[in-house]
């Protein structure tokens, strides 16, 4: 039996609950699919998803040395300064939910002292430069993955069961456009963006460095090693990230998936593990221009538009009331008079 075909009956009984609700038929809009989508994901009418944490992972990028961004890689240190100073954009938004944040430093140049909220999982000072080498070895992008899939599985042990994943990393919407275009076929030239603003020599000169970077790493080879994309292109922290996004999947919990970065993760993780997708909710539209083609192509849409492109989780931390709200529609909101969970009121 397929998988699809195991999870019809239980998407019936969601999907006829939530009809039996208080309220007119489809009347949540999104969040009815939201709620069906948690319901198929923990298999549970009444799911109960646990604590939400915020987690961001840090890192940088060694291709940051082409001039493809406005700032210089030390910017990262710096922003995960301020959020955990609590004085960052992510922390605006956290402090509007009350939830809080956890930042895994997965590879920055220079690391932080410890410090509460911080979390050293160190791969490496960085990425190598990936226009002239592949960004990090099988053997580092292993340790990244599998240093995810541990910062969740202790969280899980704490109870957290409802993950808004973030990234911070100068050069990374850079390895996020590369990523995404081995992973959708998206053409490179609609996924590259400004990121944390347009570089020096302008847009025209990332397009290039990227064309070539890709060019190195794929023109004329054939190599079936799905995680190959990941080595050549992407950060440690966005191994990081696809590590996490497993383990939930593995543990039947929520992963909220922030921008375009972390979308572009999400993709090329598909690409290895499609199952893992069941349990992605995408938070919002980014300002990033690539985003709505890579959504597109993934058949996904997010839960807000605002015009976001700060990265730090800002727009995975702001979906999550609405997840929330999603999760108690089946386990809070009252049943209409004379019906019983799970039939459709006649």
């Amino acid at each position: 039996m397929k998988v699809d075909e195991k999870r019809a009956p239980l998407e019936t009984v969601l999907r006829r609950k939530i009809a039996g609700k208080a309220k007119p038929v489809g009347a949540m809009g999104r969040l009815e699919d939201v709620a069906v989508q948690i319901g198929l994901v923990t298999g549970s009418e009444t799911p109960d998803l646990g604590f939400a944490r915020v987690v961001i992972f840090a890192g940088d990028h060694g291709i940051t040395t082409e001039n493809i961004s406005a700032y210089p890689s030390e910017v990262t240190r710096e922003i995960v300064k301020l959020l955990l100073d609590g004085r960052a954009g992510a922390n605006i938004c956290t402090s509007a939910i009350g939830a809080s944040i956890l930042v895994v430093d997965a590879g920055m140049l220079v690391p932080l002292e410890d410090q509460p909220g911080l979390l050293q999982r160190r791969i490496g000072a960085g990425t190598k430069n990936a226009r002239r080498e592949p960004a990090m070895t099988i053997s580092e992008y292993q340790a990244a993955f599998d240093a995810g899939q541990g910062v969740v599985r202790q969280l899980l042990k704490e109870g957290v069961g409802l993950f808004a994943l973030g990234e911070i990393g100068i050069g990374n919407s850079s390895a996020a456009a590369l990523l995404a275009h081995e992973a959708t076929d998206i053409p490179l030239a609609t996924l590259v963006g400004p990121g944390t603003g347009a570089p020096q020599k302008g847009i025209d000169h990332k397009r290039l460095v990227l064309n070539e970077t890709y060019a190195r790493a794929f023109s004329g080879q054939i190599d079936c090693d799905p995680r190959r994309a990941f080595c050549e292109f992407a950060g440690f922290e966005m191994v990081m990230m696809a590590g996490a996004i497993t383990a939930i999947a593995e543990a039947r919990k929520i992963a909220i998936i922030d921008g375009f970065i972390a979308t572009a993760v999400a993709a090329a993780l598909f690409a290895i593990e499609p199952h893992t997708r069941d349990c992605c909710v995408f938070a919002h539209l980014s300002g990033e221009p690539g985003h709505k083609a890579l959504l597109a192509g993934l058949g996904a849409t997010p839960l807000l538009d605002l015009g976001l492109r700060l990265g730090e989780g800002t727009g995975a931390a702001l979906a999550i009331p609405l997840v929330r709200a999603a999760e108690k529609m089946l386990s809070q909101l009252a049943d209409l008079p004379g019906t019983h969970p799970g039939n459709t009121p006649s």
